[in-house]
This record gives C-alpha cells, sequence and structure tokens, in this order.
C-alpha cells in the first residue's frame, strides 16, 4: 500500500531520479517541449516548475540554487535570460502536457510536455481567433437599467398571455362541430 506517500518514485533510486529529472529538466529548457512518459513528465512539472518561479528573481543566491539543481551552466543561462522574461507575468503553471496515446514496446502512456509560452501554433491560434465573450446570468435574462422598460415588458407578456387564452377559446367550438359533422354522416 502507498499511504501518505508523496511523490512517485518511478522505479529508481534516489541519486538516479535526481539525475534523470536533472536532465530532462535542462532538455525541457533548452529545447522548449520533450517527449517522455505521463509519470515521467507530471514528476518533471513538480520538479520545473518552481525553478522557473525562482527564475524570476535574477541574483546570484536564485541563480547558484536554480545551478544546484540543474548542473548546467547554459540551462540557467537561457532560464534566467530568456524564459523569465517571457513569463515574469505569469503567476504559475508554466509547463502543459499533452497526451499523444500509447508507446509501441510497452503500451506506456505518452506525452510532450513544453513551456506554455513558447508554443507558436498555439499562441497564433488564440490571435487569430478571438472571439467576443458574453456573460451569462442564471436569470437567462439581460438587466434592464430603467423601470419603464421592465413594466413594458411585463404588459407585452400579460398581453400574450391573453391572447394564448383568446385562441384557445377558439379551437374549442371548432372541435365540438367536427363529431356533429361525423353524426350526420353516420345517420345517412
Amino acid at each position: 500500500m502507498r499511504h501518505r506517500k508523496s511523490f512517485n518514485h518511478l522505479g529508481r533510486n534516489r541519486a538516479h531520479r535526481k539525475a534523470m529529472l536533472s536532465n530532462m529538466a535542462t532538455s525541457l529548457i533548452l529545447h522548449k517541449r520533450i517527449t517522455t512518459t505521463v509519470a515521467k513528465a507530471k514528476a518533471l512539472k513538480k520538479f520545473v516548475e518552481p525553478l522557473v518561479t525562482k527564475a524570476k528573481d535574477d541574483s546570484t543566491h536564485s541563480r547558484r540554487v536554480v545551478f544546484s539543481y540543474l548542473q548546467s551552466k547554459e540551462a540557467v543561462t537561457e532560464l534566467f535570460r530568456e524564459i523569465s522574461g517571457k513569463v515574469g507575468d505569469r503567476p504559475g503553471g508554466y509547463t502543459r502536457i499533452l497526451k499523444t496515446g500509447t508507446r509501441l514496446g510497452d503500451n506506456a502512456d505518452m506525452c510532450i510536455i513544453e513551456l506554455v509560452d513558447y508554443n507558436e501554433n498555439l499562441l497564433a491560434s488564440k490571435s487569430t481567433t478571438t472571439k467576443a465573450t458574453t456573460r451569462r446570468s442564471r436569470r437567462g435574462g439581460k438587466k434592464v437599467d430603467e423601470t419603464t422598460a421592465a413594466v413594458e415588458v411585463k404588459e407585452e407578456t400579460a398581453e400574450t398571455k391573453v391572447e394564448v387564452v383568446d385562441e384557445a377559446k377558439e379551437e374549442t367550438p371548432a372541435e365540438n362541430e367536427k363529431p356533429a359533422e361525423e353524426e350526420n354522416k353516420e345517420e345517412k
């Protein structure tokens, strides 16, 4: 049983897991997108997002802390120069996991993990298809500022109710005439 186990060990000991996540985080920072299994991507997301948050504060201390996790000067430079500038206003959620299906060899669930602000396809589609959004209330109707307009709407609904009732009364005698005609035909 895995009661109160807070993270996935990924079938590796501590040193192997730490080296693997460091390597994957470096690749993600340098290439902006990598393909891996879903379990590793979820573990990588927990590993890399605090580092991106740390990169927002460009100080010597934060650079040293990030370097202790990544062990790559190129990745640290890339993170603090380019990535921190792009995600400076974002409050979190720097990565996105897109599931791609299963791997042929062992049927493992595969995915693509990418940095959110670097997917040109999604950014281009958002800029071209900006749709006007409407707010909807539970009441279903629009709010009317003037009370006279609300009174006019109530009067209109009352008139339509009266018209519906009148139409129902007109249909009732017509229905009564049909059976009388049918009785006359049966008698002949």
